[in-house]
């Protein structure tokens, strides 16, 4: 099947059920012909409202010799909306949509960098750049907490967000454009919230950032069996 502009084709998938996960990047999987695997698990966070025991998931088959895990863990069916689990999507996704132009705010830009350099050891996901030299510098963040339709970011406490909230906010005191951007990786949000019940300072911290000019950008994702693309832009608040 021809590929659409934009979107991102999954390799065939396996279904099963989730047993288990555990140790972060294992999860127990009894597939349909009752057989049991276990898959790697390509998401290292809490993954509270999309880890479910005995929900349907979906897992890729990977015959690689070097792999120890022939199985990845790709997506999994709430009630309400497929979940994409896998937490390098989001940088592979929001970049190919910039470069076909499906994100409106961020047309304009003639190159697009991944994984920028900034400081001594810190990196941002992408780094737009102009003609002209005008430079936009994006950290792209995986969302897939959702409670009664708003959907929520860190779904743990994240010193490594904060970092990156305060590079950005030093790039736009330098005088570029900075961008936090949110994927939702499912189709069930129709608002976004830091989640200042998890996480307080990061939520803190984001609200000063944006009162100083850091953009913030929320999108979900149209995601099927098949593929995932860049779906809707989802109105943010802080409250």
């Amino acid at each position: 099947m021809k590929t659409k502009k934009g979107e991102i084709r999954f390799p065939e998938l396996i279904e099963g059920t989730l047993i288990k996960r555990y140790k972060r990047f294992l999860t127990d999987i009894r597939l349909k012909n009752r057989s049991q695997i276990t898959a790697h698990c390509p998401n290292t966070g809490t993954m509270l409202t999309c880890a479910q025991v005995g929900q349907p998931v979906y897992v890729s088959y990977h015959d690689n010799p070097k792999r120890k895990l022939k199985y990845s863990w790709e997506l999994i069916k709430m009630p309400t909306s497929l979940v994409g689990i896998n937490t390098i999507l989001p940088n592979k996704l929001v970049k190919l949509s910039i470069e076909c132009g499906l994100i409106k705010e961020l047309d304009g830009y003639e190159q697009v960098r991944s994984e920028v350099k900034v400081g001594e050891k810190s990196r941002l996901d992408l780094m737009l750049e102009k003609d002209s030299g005008e430079k936009c510098y994006i950290e792209v963040k995986n969302c897939t907490l959702v409670e009664e339709k708003t959907a929520y970011f860190p779904d743990a406490v994240t010193s490594r967000g904060l970092k990156h909230i305060e590079e950005l906010v030093k790039l736009k005191k330098q005088g570029h454009r900075a961008i936090m951007f949110y994927l939702i990786q499912r189709m069930d949000a129709e608002r976004f919230l830091p989640a200042n019940h998890i996480d307080p300072a990061y939520a803190a911290a984001l609200f000063k950032a944006y009162q100083i000019g850091i953009e913030i950008l929320v999108y979900d994702v149209q995601i099927t069996l098949k593929s995932i693309s860049i779906r809707n832009a989802i109105p943010f608040s802080f409250h």
